[in-house]
């Protein structure tokens, strides 16, 4: 017979009397006690004269071993607690804060489970079992298909039929397939719906460049030729990006199971969008999507309006890095080095600014427009990967190397600006050092524009590491020192979700208002590459050395 008990206020069971000195119980329940099923509700009072039943606390629950149960219980102070048939608690599932608590859990014992209810007297109670999932019924996650046009595929397929007619017309229309509605309507007004496709592949196919910001895994429809993966997407996105099948697997660290893709990596095959233009083979470039509210970016292409300026390179040598390297020095038309007016930006991965982004072109388009004054860059290439890997991550001598070597040696060549009017300018690694370096060296700098920084970084780390330590250690160190006059414009992608640099960059943003900075924060609709920065650095650039 079950007795109740007064303890602290609270009704319980004998059974916590049990669960106190560990001795075993008679059997949970008795015939009586009120069994719960999946869509179970029960109404009750804890600690009431009116629980005449043996029972009233106490409840059989109609699930074995494996099975997954969800429910939720209303009460102030109400605990809830799954208990084995012995009476010895297993878990507390709600702990008695709030009017209303959820629950979910797995029973792990071999007999039936039990739930035990415990609450402040003559306390209404609501007990729900919302589902119980039997272990027989549970199975790996089939990957839901959003895409009407793969869903009448897949019926077609159901139906005996082949995709011969499908792979016509991707060929006819291109891909990836864009849709306006998905299976569930779940689509919002501003996106679309977009699905890569792949045809035919042995083990796996991956999509490097995903909006997800990860290297996601594709599915295949049924056995069929077909391998597909789905993302809801703002109308306004542009992407780049190449598809890899059948990318090695193998025992291997995380970076190098990661780079893997790289073996296979290759644009798409139905897609005629493109870059470069005239690529070298299949592996060589991105295929890209543009979709229908992409903003339009009138800088990159050359205008007939706008006179070229001149680009020479130089190699330089450090002492203070024990290296040599290029430098690229790009002039605007008319360039007068001792004009007051003039800008100069410090560019890292000035290869890739020169080729990729093609900054010198934006830089013309802007200044014939009169969006800013007169801008010289001095673009600063690597050495190696392995140099940049060293350099660009918050290095004192790397810093020593931008102040001692290479702006004197600048001015050497009649490029020169103040402080007010010199941009630090770089991505990735190159926006974390950009900020660094002007936090150790202001009176050089005045400037920080920062595309997707990786203020993840610490010291010794590396991304998806495990043991890399805390991250956002730039962040900290901002957040320690005195404010330094320095402007920033931080950009980041809204695709950059699981690289952890979306979430870092506003925390950057936070830190750094919260400090009285001046900072411009802006988000484009795109991932981490040149490519998309291509289309975010003459905002940027116009934030900081806009003409008024």
């Amino acid at each position: 017979m079950i007795q109740q008990t007064k303890t602290v206020g609270f009704a319980t069971t004998a059974f916590l009397l049990a669960w106190t000195s560990c001795v075993p119980m008679q059997p949970l329940c008795a015939d009586d006690a009120p069994i719960l099923s999946a869509g179970a509700v029960h109404h009750g009072i804890a600690n009431s004269p009116k629980n005449s039943a043996k029972s009233a606390l106490s409840f059989k629950l109609d699930a074995k071993r494996g099975d997954f149960v969800r429910g939720s219980i209303r009460g102030k102070g109400i605990q809830l607690w799954l208990v084995n048939q012995r009476g010895q608690r297993i878990r507390r599932l709600t702990d008695g804060e709030g009017a209303m608590a959820t629950f979910l859990f797995v029973v792990d014992e071999p007999s039936p489970a039990g739930l035990v209810v415990s609450g402040p007297e003559n306390q209404n109670f609501e007990l729900r079992i919302d589902s119980i999932i039997l272990a027989a019924e549970q199975f790996q996650a089939v990957n839901r298909i959003e895409s009407p046009t793969l869903l009448a595929l897949q019926r077609k397929l159901q139906n005996g039929g082949d995709t011969k007619e499908f792979w016509q017309r991707v060929a006819r229309d291109g891909s990836p397939l864009v849709e306006d509605s998905n299976e569930d309507e779940s689509l919002r007004d501003d996106q679309a719906l977009v699905t890569f496709v792949w045809r035919g592949a042995n083990h796996n196919v991956r999509i490097f460049g995903a909006p997800s910001g990860d290297h996601d895994e594709m599915q295949r429809l049924g056995d069929s030729d077909v391998w597909y993966r789905s993302y809801q997407v703002s109308r306004k996105a542009r992407i780049n990006y190449r598809l890899a099948p059948d990318v090695p697997v193998f025992d291997g660290s995380y970076r190098d199971l990661r780079r893997a893709i790289l073996a296979t990596a290759q644009r798409d095959p139905f897609n005629p969008m493109f870059e470069p233009a005239n690529p070298v083979d299949r592996f060589d470039g991105t295929s890209v999507v543009e979709l229908s509210d992409a903003p339009v970016v009138p800088w990159l292409d050359s205008s007939s309006e706008s006179i070229k300026g001149s680009v020479t390179t130089l190699e330089i040598g450090s002492e203070i890095l024990a290296n040599t390297r290029d430098v690229h020095l790009y002039r605007p038309a008319g360039y007068d080095p001792a004009a007051s007016g003039n800008a100069l930006l410090v560019v890292f991965d000035g290869d890739q600014y020169l080729d990729e982004v093609k900054l010198p072109t934006i830089l013309d388009n802007l200044i014939a427009a009169k969006r800013i004054s007169s801008t010289a860059a001095v673009l600063i290439s690597n050495p190696s990967p392995k140099s940049r890997a060293v350099e660009l991550p918050c290095s004192d001598d790397f810093v020593r190397f931008l102040t001692d070597e290479l702006m004197p040696l600048i001015r050497e060549q009649s490029m020169d600006a103040n402080r007010e009017n010199t941009v630090l300018v770089g991505a990735s690694y190159g926006g974390l050092a950009s900020s660094y370096a002007a936090l150790k060296a202001s009176d050089v700098f005045g400037n920080v524009l920062s595309q997707s920084g990786s203020y993840w970084w610490s010291p010794g780390g590396e991304f998806g590491k495990v043991g890399s330590g805390e991250p956002n250690w730039l962040i900290r160190e901002f957040v320690g020192a005195d404010r330094r006059p320095v402007q920033f414009a931080l950009q980041a992608g809204t695709f950059e979700t699981a690289s952890d640099i979306l979430a870092s960059n506003r925390h950057f943003r936070d830190c750094l208002r919260a400090k009285g900075y001046d900072v411009h924060y802006s988000e484009f609709v795109g991932g981490h590459g040149y490519f998309h920065w291509r289309y975010a650095i003459a905002d940027g650039l116009i934030e900081l050395l806009g003409t008024k």
